[in-house]
């Protein structure tokens, strides 16, 4: 009796062991696939919060067609032709690089605006250009005069189809002249030099004889409009 009563409570003492060995592994298992889980979700929240990190870092996307910027507002501004279209220039010093310079150029006809950037070695400029911020589509290279105005040529990225700018430097507050003016006036300079006139009469003066020699006369007095004949 007393063995069997001894093996019954081993057999118990057994059972018990195995129930609770089943029942500290369930736990086990279920304590690994919590940790599992956390390791997962860890890096996605990482992954989460190094996205939102690099959106707030990362500039605000540039709105086409481009426009004037108010940063380059405050720049120099330098009028005349790219070409045979008129453009504005603004041009101004990084203030990261002490040689570099940026800004933006605009066309008076179309209002298109363009980005700029590049260096200024002493006079010599050398800048590329970009419609959209991201790709360089020109390279200009010039040369700034003692005067403050700058020309040189403008080619498309592989160095063809250069095109000649000359720009003049803009005082505060002066308006941008009128695309075409300083060639008019230049032109009109040209033929007034190369007419000169009667300091008598305020008419143009031909070359001398020539009035008598269409004519088959001699002026008179000096003066060309009277002739006598032979």
């Amino acid at each position: 009796m007393r063995e069997l009563e001894a093996m019954s409570r081993a057999v118990r003492r057994r059972g018990w062991t195995a129930a609770q060995g089943h029942f500290l592994r369930r736990v086990l298992g279920a304590a690994a696939l919590l940790c599992a889980g956390a390791v997962a979700w860890v890096p996605a929240q990482a992954w989460a919060e190094s996205d939102a990190v690099k959106e707030l870092a990362a500039p605000a996307p540039i709105q086409l067609p481009l426009k004037p910027s108010p940063e380059f507002a405050r720049f120099p501004r330098y009028a005349g032709m790219l070409g045979a279209r008129q453009i504005v220039l603004r041009l101004g010093a990084k203030t990261d690089d002490p040689s570099g310079v940026h800004g933006e150029y605009q066309y008076t006809d179309s209002g298109e605006v363009i980005l700029i950037a590049g260096d200024r070695d002493g006079d010599t400029l050398e800048v590329e250009e970009s419609n959209d911020g991201t790709h360089i589509t020109g390279n200009w290279v010039g040369r700034f005069a003692a005067d403050g105005s700058v020309a040189g040529e403008r080619m498309n990225v592989d160095d063809s189809d250069p095109q000649p700018f000359d720009l003049k430097r803009l005082a505060a507050g002066q308006a941008v002249p009128a695309a075409g003016a300083p060639a008019i006036a230049a032109i009109t300079a040209k033929k007034a030099v190369a007419a000169p006139r009667d300091p008598v009469g305020g008419a143009v003066a031909p070359p001398h004889g020539a009035s008598a020699a269409a004519a088959g006369g001699h002026p008179v007095g000096g003066v060309s409009n009277l002739q006598t004949g032979e």
